[in-house]
């Protein structure tokens, strides 16, 4: 049984589902998230964070299985990272497909992790794609540690804010990021 509200829950693919912008408890830090297929929605993303295009965000899926379905070509090391990971792991990934082109960088990768928190792992699975999460803050402001120092500014903007863990007051951390590239190339970004 979940420990968050099914109408919570709900509202929240209603709104994705709509082509809507929610504010979201993720595996690491709260997110802003949308459909990552829907550029109109991620669009406003950028407009909210008042971020560059060019700066890539990156999105969850809620299985494994998934991967092949916005990766060209999933590197068998892929499997075994998120395996092994004792915290939440994102892997860039080259050959990105089937999202938003806003969320490819230019040199047609993309950011993707796999989720094992309750709401975003659910959220993912009811919306049955990728979501897109990028921190809850202002380009080149800090990221909120927890609900309670999100600003006024993006709690506004979003078309909905979940109920979920708003008072848990856990400091968050973001995750680690490792670049798989072409010939096995690794490159740990952030661990």
């Amino acid at each position: 049984m979940a420990s968050y509200g099914r109408e919570d829950l709900e509202q929240a693919v209603k709104v994705i589902r709509g082509g809507g912008v929610i504010l979201y408890p993720t595996d690491t830090v709260w997110g802003i998230g949308c459909d990552a297929s829907c550029s109109e929605a991620v669009k406003r993303i950028f407009e909210i964070k008042k971020r560059e295009d060019s700066k890539s965000m990156l999105v969850l899926v809620d299985s494994v299985a998934k991967l092949n379905y916005y990766v060209e070509d999933v590197p068998e090391l892929a499997y075994d990272l998120i395996d092994l990971s004792d915290k939440p792991l994102t892997l860039i990934y080259d050959g990105a497909r089937r999202i938003a082109p806003q969320l490819i960088a230019e040199d047609g990768s993309v950011g993707i992790r796999v989720t094992k928190e309750e709401f975003s792992h659910d959220l993912c699975a009811r919306v049955r794609g990728a979501v897109v999460s990028t921190s809850a803050n202002i380009s080149g402001q800090p990221s909120p540690a927890c609900f309670g120092q999100i600003s006024r500014e993006i709690l506004d903007a979003v078309d909905y804010v979940a109920e979920y863990r708003r008072d848990d007051a856990r400091q968050a951390r973001p995750s680690g990021i490792v670049k798989l590239g072409a010939g096995g190339l690794v490159k740990v970004i952030r661990e």
